[in-house]
C-alpha cells in the first residue's frame, strides 16, 4: 500500500485519512500535508489511521508537533479508526493521555459537537 493523505470537511471538522506506513521515509510529506491543512483554516483535525499499517516514532513525533501547533491556535486533533497495531503504539508510549481515539468518525463529530456546546 503507497503512502497517501487526503482530507475532506465534515461537519465542522478536518478528516485526514492517511494510509500506508508511517516511518521515517514517509514522516516528511505527513508533516507537510499536516501544515498545509492548518495553514489553510483546518483547526480541528480527526486523523483517520484505519488504513495505516505501521506506525514508528518519527511518525509519532510527527503527530505531537502537530498536536502543539494546533493547541497553540486554540485547535484539537483526535484519532479514529485505529487498528490494534497502531493502538498499542499510542497505549505503549502513553499517548493516550493526550490523544482521544475514536472508533467511528460519528463518535468523533458527537464528542467535538459537545466539546463545542
Amino acid at each position: 500500500m503507497d503512502f497517501a493523505v487526503e482530507h475532506r470537511v465534515e461537519k465542522g471538522l478536518t478528516v485526514v485519512k492517511i494510509s500506508g506506513e508511517i516511518d521515517v521515509f514517509t514522516s516528511p510529506r505527513l508533516r507537510e500535508a499536516l501544515l498545509d491543512i492548518i495553514d489553510n483554516g483546518g483547526t480541528r483535525l480527526v486523523i483517520d489511521l484505519g488504513e495505516v499499517t505501521f506506525l514508528d516514532s518519527t511518525g509519532l513525533g510527527v503527530l505531537v508537533g502537530i498536536y502543539h501547533r494546533l493547541r497553540a491556535r486554540d485547535g484539537s486533533m483526535s484519532f479514529m479508526g485505529v487498528n490494534d497495531r497502531v493502538r498499542r503504539v499510542f497505549h505503549v508510549t502513553q499517548l493516550t493521555k493526550i490523544f482521544v481515539l475514536h472508533d467511528s468518525l460519528e463518535e468523533a463529530i458527537a464528542a467535538h459537537e459537545a466539546a463545542e456546546a
